[in-house]
């Protein structure tokens, strides 16, 4: 396989499965339980469960920019080295 293609799919599998991890830790721990709901009044782990959502959000998506933004060098393949 070409290095350039590999690149981009290790890129994908990346984004994709760090995606669906970050979205199964906050459903597991939000909805199961039931640190996303507010019942009567905010508790701790309410604040806790947020805090945690909104900085791993920030950590996953800085992360992501930081992948994507990198240019692929698809024209240094071995094609062009004939």
């Amino acid at each position: 396989m070409e290095p350039a293609v590999k690149a981009y799919l290790i890129r994908i599998v990346r984004t994709l499965s760090l995606g669906l991890l970050w979205m199964i830790l906050n459903s597991t721990f939000g909805i199961m339980y039931s640190y996303a709901f507010i019942e009567n009044k905010i508790k701790l782990g309410n604040i806790i469960f947020y805090f945690f959502f909104l900085v791993s959000l920030a950590a996953y998506l800085r992360y992501i920019i930081k992948l994507w933004s990198k240019p692929l060098n698809f024209e240094d393949d071995v094609y062009n080295e004939r």
